[in-house]
């Protein structure tokens, strides 16, 4: 009898392991399904604590897609450590220990933002509204500095718990772990695979690499991190937002200080088809704070008459992902009833 054969799961160092005869470990403060991150003392720089991220790999992958996907990560560890922005950790420095590789980033001291709505909805309050806008600006011109490098990157897992509100107020957009660069062609491999975090990813990300995503998948995980933040609820997720567009409560009805203009903004980035949502963080973040979406979609009119003519390849895989995840969840269901 022939038995399958489990990949072996990542090995974790251990507290006061030294990583590249540089990194202490203190702790695990992350943990993921092929990978982890740790706090870890840089011993040629006293006092300084950052962030070393492990990367592991399936090891049933064909050797020739292993290799592709060290290589794209050294690749992609390059362009990250040139990031330089305030709203973003900076990258200093990437190594491999045999089969491992590793992203070494500042430590980023503070709560997270859900660790901060938890609280307000736990307290029955909730956040103000003039504090998630202030955010939003900052988590804003990361996004759009992300989105206009060349290549262009898109973060692909924008979420609460991914940003971090700092002791001095400023807020960052930590773990690049889905990270893509939309390299011409789109042929790319992500440093860690992955579709992001359920109830923030728009239905195109569902596809993979085999579909199309650029920075309007970023809006929509952003839109939906400031629908939890102002309302205390997370957003519904795609799946059954296609299958029930009514699904989606406005912000308002779950939270009525919510100005009419805020909920407007977040509900077009909200919106299921890329091509209803704005073109770029900069329009987003205008209807945010002043402008009214009706003005800012002046620039997509027509968009939505011709796409009522004729569905392209890309809606019709949007369709067949969709209908995939009905199946699957329905199939679980049955598996679990037997």
């Amino acid at each position: 009898m022939l038995l399958e054969r489990e990949a072996p799961m990542p090995v974790h160092a251990v507290k006061g392991e030294i990583l590249h005869d540089r990194y202490r470990i203190d702790r695990i403060i992350g943990q993921g399904g092929y990978g982890c991150i740790y706090l870890a003392e840089d011993m040629r720089l006293s006092g300084r604590y950052c962030a070393v991220k492990q990367v592991s790999y399936d090891a049933s992958l064909p050797p020739e897609l292993l290799e592709e996907s060290r290589e794209q990560f050294l690749k992609e560890a390059t362009v990250l450590a040139r990031l330089d922005h305030p709203n973003l950790p900076k990258v200093s420095d990437y190594f491999s220990i045999n089969a491992d590789d590793y992203l070494v980033m500042d430590y980023v001291p503070g709560e997270d933002l859900r660790a901060l709505v938890s609280r307000a909805a736990a307290e029955k309050r909730f956040l103000d509204e003039e504090d998630v806008l202030d955010w939003a600006r900052q988590i804003a011109d990361a996004l759009d500095y992300l989105h206009n490098q060349q290549p262009p990157i898109v973060h692909r897992d924008i979420k609460p718990s991914n940003l971090k509100l700092t002791p001095s107020g400023l807020v960052k957009l930590v773990d690049f772990g889905l990270v893509k660069f939309l390299a011409p062609g789109e042929v790319t491999i992500t440093i860690l695979q992955g579709q992001g975090t359920a109830i923030y990813t728009p239905l195109e990300q569902y596809g993979g690499d085999s579909l199309h995503t650029d920075r309007r998948a970023d809006i929509y995980a952003f839109g939906g991190t400031l629908y939890h933040l102002l309302t205390n609820q997370a957003p519904v997720n795609v799946r059954d937002r296609f299958l029930d567009p009514k699904s989606l409560p406005s912000p308002r009805s779950l939270n009525p200080a919510i100005s009419p203009r805020v909920e407007e903004a977040v509900l077009w980035a909200l919106q299921l088809h890329p091509d209803d949502r704005p073109a770029d963080v900069r329009a987003f973040l205008k209807a945010l704070t002043g402008e009214t979406t009706n003005h800012l979609r002046g620039s997509l009119a027509g968009n939505g008459a011709k796409r009522a003519e004729r569905m392209n390849d890309a809606d019709w895989r949007l369709v067949a992902i969709s209908a995939g995840l009905g199946f699957l969840s329905l199939l679980l269901t049955l598996l679990r009833n037997l």
